[in-house]
C-alpha cells in the first residue's frame, strides 16, 4: 500500500533563524526552500499527487505554472526519479475545485497533454465530484438527476481518457475515477471502468464519508471488480487509521492529513509512533507573535494589554521552553511562562468571561503537562527534530509548523511501511501454514 503525498507547494526555509524569528533577507522560496523530500534527506512517500487545479488555476502563479509544464513535475518539485527511484507522480483534476461548476472546466484533451507535458507517470480520469451519498439504496436505485448526470459524465469521461492517453505511451498509467451516490453506485462504475479497459481505479468523494461508509463503498467496489484490479483511493482523510482499510486490498492513496493537522487540530499536532498499528499524538504549544497575531492585535487596541507587557510575556514563554529544552528550567515554572502568554490569547477585547476562560485554560495547561513531560521531539530522529529539537513543538509561524507537519510525514510514512510488513508477514505466514 502506498502512501502519495498530495503536495501544494509544501516547501521550508533551510535558513530559517528560529532565535529572531525570520528569513535571510535574499530568500528566493521557489529556488531556496526546500520541499520535504529535500530536508528530510529521503521521501517521506512513496510520490506525489498533483492537481490540474492547484497548478493551473489555484496556488501556483502563473510563471511557476508555466515551468511546470515547461521542465515536467519532476524537475520542478525536484522528485527526479535518478534521486527518488521507483517514486510516482500522480495528477488529478481537482473536481472539488471546480465542484459548483455545471460542467468539469477543463476537457479531456487538455488533461491529457498536462499529463504528457509534465511527464506523470499516473494520472486520473476527469471527473465530476458526487456530494450525495445514501448507503440505504439498492443497486442504480435512487440518486438525484444531478447526481446521475454527473455519474455519466464522469463515465463518459473516463472512457474518451482511456483512449486519449494511449498516445502517453507505457510509461503512464491512466486510472479511471469513480463516482457514485451509493455503494452499488460506485460498485457499478467502477465495473464499467474495468470493462473499458482500466486496471487502476480511483475512488473518488471519499473526504467527507465516515469510515464505515467508505467501508461499504470499498467493499461494493471490491464485489464487482477482479481481485488484481488496483485501487486509489482519493483524498483519504481517514489516514490515521488507515489500518482498518487493509483488508479491501488498496494499492494506494493520498492525503495531506499528516502534515495539516500540524496547524490545524487543536489538540493533535505532532506525531510520534505507539506500536499496535497506532500513533500517539502532541499538543503543540502555542507562541504566536506577538506583532503579527490579529488577535493580540486587537486586544492591544482595544487596551486590554500593552505592546510591551506582550512582547515581554512573549519573549519568557520562548526564552523558558527553550531552557526547559536544555534542562535549565523545571516542569511547574515552564508551564506557568506559556501558561500566562496562553491567557492572554483567551483574552476577548470585548467582554470577559471568566469562568469559560479559566476552563480553557486549565485544559491547554493540562495538554500542554503530557507535552512537555513526555519530551517527545527527543525520541525522534528525524532531520528536523535533531536539528531545532523543542523548536517543532512550538506553534508559531510557517517554518516552524510546516516543520512539524514534515516530521509528521516521516513518522506517518514508517507507520505505512510497517504496516506493509505485517501484512506480507501475515501473508506469508499463511502460505506457509497452508
Amino acid at each position: 500500500m502506498k502512501f502519495i503525498y498530495a503536495d501544494s507547494l509544501d516547501f521550508v526555509d533551510p535558513r530559517y533563524d528560529f532565535l529572531a524569528d525570520r528569513s535571510p533577507t535574499n530568500r528566493e522560496p521557489q529556488w531556496d526552500d526546500e520541499y520535504p523530500h529535500e530536508i528530510l534527506g529521503y521521501a517521506p512517500y512513496s510520490g506525489l499527487l498533483v492537481s490540474h487545479a492547484i497548478v493551473m488555476r489555484g496556488k501556483y502563479t502563473l510563471p511557476q505554472a508555466m515551468r511546470f509544464r515547461l521542465v515536467g513535475a519532476r524537475e520542478f518539485l525536484r522528485f527526479t526519479e535518478k534521486k527518488f527511484p521507483g517514486t510516482w507522480v500522480i495528477g488529478d483534476s481537482g473536481a472539488f475545485s471546480y465542484h459548483r461548476d455545471p460542467e468539469p472546466p477543463i476537457s479531456v484533451e487538455d488533461m491529457t497533454e498536462f499529463y504528457g507535458e509534465a511527464g506523470f507517470t499516473h494520472g486520473c480520469s476527469v471527473d465530476h465530484v458526487i456530494f450525495e451519498f445514501d448507503e440505504s439504496v439498492v443497486g442504480m436505485a435512487g440518486g438525484t438527476e444531478e447526481s446521475r448526470r454527473r455519474f455519466e459524465i464522469t463515465i463518459e469521461n473516463a472512457r474518451q481518457f482511456l483512449a486519449s492517453t494511449k498516445t502517453l505511451g507505457p510509461g503512464f498509467t491512466p486510472m479511471g475515477v469513480v463516482q457514485g451516490w451509493s455503494p452499488d453506485s460506485m460498485g457499478r462504475a467502477a465495473q464499467k471502468l474495468e470493462a473499458m479497459g482500466y486496471t487502476y481505479l480511483a475512488l473518488g468523494g471519499m473526504a467527507p464519508l465516515k469510515s464505515d461508509a467508505i467501508h461499504r463503498c470499498l467493499d461494493a467496489i471490491r464485489g464487482q471488480i477482479k481481485p488484481t484490479t488496483r485501487i486509489h483511493v482519493l483524498g483519504f482523510a481517514k489516514a490515521d487509521n488507515i489500518f482498518e482499510f487493509q483488508r479491501h486490498n488498496i494499492t494506494s492513496f493520498d492525503t495531506t492529513s499528516p502534515l495539516l493537522r500540524a496547524f490545524k487540530d487543536q489538540k493533535s499536532n505532532y506525531y510520534l509512533p505507539a506500536g499496535d498499528e497506532k500513533l500517539k499524538y502532541f499538543t503543540a504549544i502555542r507562541i504566536p507573535q506577538a506583532l503579527e497575531n490579529l488577535t493580540l492585535g486587537r486586544l492591544v487596541k482595544s487596551g486590554r494589554i500593552t505592546q510591551e507587557e506582550l512582547l515581554a510575556l512573549e519573549r519568557e514563554a520562548l526564552d523558558t521552553l527553550r531552557r526547559f529544552d536544555r534542562g535549565q528550567a523545571d516542569i511547574e515554572g515552564t508551564l506557568d511562562a506559556v501558561t500566562r502568554y496562553s491567557e492572554v490569547l483567551l483574552m476577548s477585547p470585548h467582554a470577559d468571561d471568566a469562568s469559560a476562560s479559566e476552563k480553557k485554560l486549565l485544559d491547554i495547561r493540562s495538554r500542554y503537562r503530557q507535552t512537555l513531560e513526555s519530551k517527545p521531539w527527543k525520541d525522534c530522529r528525524c532531520a528536523i527534530c535533531r536539528e531545532i529539537s523543542i523548536e517543532v513543538i512550538i506553534f508559531r509561524s510557517s517554518n516552524r509548523n510546516k516543520r512539524r507537519g514534515i516530521h509528521n510525514l516521516h513518522v506517518f510514512y514508517n507507520h505505512v511501511k510497517g504496516l506493509e510488513k505485517a501484512d506480507n508477514y501475515d501473508k506469508q505466514a499463511s502460505l506457509f501454514c497452508s
